[in-house]
């Protein structure tokens, strides 16, 4: 069976995780499948929004103007332009923001409007609470420091690997 793995792949042998790897990779998955939906659940609950709508929303009133190219907005939310844009068109439909053209250029900007700042004011307080309660409480500040270095280690190796090729459908 394993020759057959092996030819399949072009001779070319796996590269198994080693056990603490294998329990790293466990713990990361549980990490990546559990806190966005406990994330989900309580924005449902208390706001009605998901989790990168809210994202969505508080990037946007981070920005200057609480305007961004909506392909920087798209860079900035970690998603694909095609789903930022799909989400963007369901918050324009509730009011929280609009859509403007670039004068001279191609695309367009995202602009919260007031209403959508509204809702990230009434929306912040509960989640940053949920985020202290479900990943903050339980990390002292070198831990935290240690996740800030691991995430950032992290990102940067998963864009470099994609920008290569690997992982793209």
């Amino acid at each position: 069976m394993a020759e057959a793995e092996e030819t399949q792949r072009g001779g070319d042998a796996p590269r198994w995780l080693t056990d603490e790897q294998q329990q790293a990779w466990r713990e990361l998955v549980a990490l990546c499948t559990r806190l966005p939906a406990a994330l989900d659940t309580q924005l449902q609950r208390d706001a009605g929004i998901s989790h990168f709508e809210y994202f969505v929303l508080a990037v946007l009133s981070e920005a200057p103007k609480r305007r961004l190219q909506l392909n920087v907005l798209a860079t900035e939310a970690n998603a694909s332009l095609s789903r930022l844009s799909h989400v963007v068109t369901r918050m324009e439909k509730a009011g929280w923001v609009r859509r403007e053209p670039i004068v001279g250029g191609r695309g367009s900007y995202a602009v919260l409007t007031p209403a959508g700042h509204a809702k990230v004011v009434a929306t912040a307080p509960g989640h940053v609470e949920t985020v202290q309660a479900l990943v903050f409480d339980g990390l002292d500040d070198d831990q935290v420091r240690t996740l800030l270095t691991l995430g950032s280690t992290m990102v940067t190796q998963l864009d470099r690997t994609i920008a290569g090729g690997t992982g793209k459908a």
